[in-house]
């Protein structure tokens, strides 16, 4: 015994002698009553100071594990199974697959982190659309910490509020006034990120009719939770200037919907940007219809080149409180901090924030202080010139090595951090996955992100964390590997 203690230099050693002597009490090694090694002893048996030994002793000796007796030395203190009389009930094996809900079941299936690519070390992987951390501010994002923590530390690490922290609260809704939405009988919730956003909203309404519209191809997130929640899905073509007005105005004839869900700008997958037109005349179809748009504010700081296009909630003015805004900074900024939040009418954001306290209580205070002083500071604006710069030139990287090398028939992307590629009927990605990942590069087939099967000639391009060498190298194995599949 003692012999298979480990000293590292990562932590302080009398926690380490402190947690290797609480696992031999737990796991019975050590009995009750048991007389442990003098402070001495177990010094020399373990390496380690006669100090880091008292100071253990004492924290198990307060922390209820052994105790001491005057001249004798400590003994471990017996824990209740060895003192009590009842006997130990027979082993229970429980069956937990067969005890699932259809929700578990399908959050399982459409768990791309279990299903679908996983990259392994030296692969090209073009499967992300996450930011570069490289381009990470990590100085300023340091400062913001300290800045916040001195000012009011103990308020940070203690509970907060469903609603979120009310200096983010209002940063974020005069950030919404800048883009141009009128926020008069509005109001705002913070949210752990995107996708708590979208299904706190999908909780929270009545399924009148079990039916949800959206465009096709769309976010493969919000395909997973419309599935969870119970909502048939309809998908709407999509064309290069955004969704089919004709195939819209045809399915809200058709059938009744509970519920829209839209990706105007930078389109995920597709890359497309909706035109001022067509927002308008989807405002139009869905009011006349009484249909809620869920606005999903997907990238919308990425625009390259053109004019600026406002988000929907701007274009349905004051008089119409339709349409829901789910914002983040998660594909600018830094995903490690899982803040993002809700726009909405007043009435309905007061009852998502009980949604949200019942649910997880509040996002993280910590995070969204963290992210709200970075802001303050005055880092975003200088951090997205940089990052804007370096995710163009990638982008025009990738563009141009995909019309290089790709026997595709239509390629879209007008920003962000992605392209969308379709090669000609019939063709199929997952062959072609499967023929590259063997030669260490690998994509995301575009057939997870339609709502009703098709897609298999499609593929997305996520360029944000490939270096320069690997954009042109991994695109052209794609592009011979292709031609030899045609």
């Amino acid at each position: 015994m003692y012999s298979d203690f480990k000293l590292t230099d990562d932590r302080p050693a009398y926690i380490q002698v402190k947690d290797y002597m609480k696992r031999l009490i737990t796991t019975g090694a050590l009995q009750g009553e048991q007389k442990l090694p003098s402070t001495r002893e177990l010094s020399s048996m373990l390496h380690v100071s006669r100090n880091t030994v008292l100071s253990s002793y004492s924290d198990l000796e307060e922390e209820g594990y052994i105790y001491a007796v005057k001249g004798q030395g400590h003994f471990v203190i017996p824990s209740h199974s060895e003192t009590g009389t009842e006997k130990q009930p027979a082993g229970v094996r429980i069956d937990w697959v067969s005890r699932l809900n259809n929700y578990a079941r399908l959050a399982e299936e459409h768990d791309l982190m279990k299903h679908g690519i996983r990259a392994q070390k030296g692969v090209i992987s073009f499967t992300s659309i996450a930011p570069d951390e490289k381009l990470f501010d990590l100085q300023n994002v340091k400062r913001a910490f300290l800045d916040r923590m001195s000012l009011e530390g103990e308020v940070l690490l203690n509970y907060g509020y469903a609603k979120g922290y009310k200096p983010l609260i209002e940063y974020l809704l005069q950030y919404m006034e800048n883009k141009g939405v009128d926020i008069k009988g509005k109001d705002l919730l913070v949210t752990s990120g995107f996708t708590e956003g979208l299904s706190l909203i999908l909780s929270a309404f009545k399924q009148k009719n079990g039916r949800i519209l959206c465009e096709n191809p769309t976010h493969h997130t919000a395909i997973k939770n419309f599935r969870m929640h119970g909502y048939e899905i309809t998908g709407v073509p999509m064309e290069p200037d955004g969704i089919s007005l004709s195939s819209l105005a045809s399915e809200l004839s058709a059938r009744s919907y509970d519920l829209a869900y839209f990706v105007p700008s930078y389109h995920n997958p597709t890359g497309i940007v909706m035109s001022h037109p067509k927002r308008q005349e989807v405002l139009r179809l869905l009011s006349k219809y009484q249909i809620p748009i869920i606005e999903d504010g997907f990238n919308e700081e990425l625009r390259y080149s053109g004019s600026h296009i406002a988000p929907l909630v701007v274009s349905a003015g004051s008089g119409n409180n339709s349409v829901i805004y789910l914002g983040s900074f998660s594909k600018i900024l830094f995903p490690g901090l899982r803040v993002g939040w809700v726009l909405a009418d007043k009435a309905l954001i007061d009852y998502l924030e009980s949604v949200k306290r019942a649910r997880s209580i509040h996002t993280s205070t910590l995070d969204q202080s963290l992210l709200y002083q970075y802001l303050y500071n005055g880092n975003f604006e200088k951090y997205l010139k940089r990052a804007k710069s370096e995710y163009k030139r990638k982008y025009e990287l990738a563009i141009s090595c995909c019309e290089k090398w790709l026997p595709m028939q239509r390629m879209s992307g007008d920003g962000g951090l992605h392209v969308f590629v379709e090669f000609a009927t019939g063709f199929r990605t997952r062959e072609l996955l499967e023929v590259c990942s063997e030669q260490g590069v690998v994509f995301t087939p575009g057939d997870i992100f339609y709502t009703d099967g098709g897609g298999e000639n499609t593929m997305r391009l996520g360029f944000s964390r490939v270096s320069d060498e690997d954009i042109e190298y991994g695109i052209r194995i794609i592009g011979e590997a292709a031609r030899k599949l045609i």
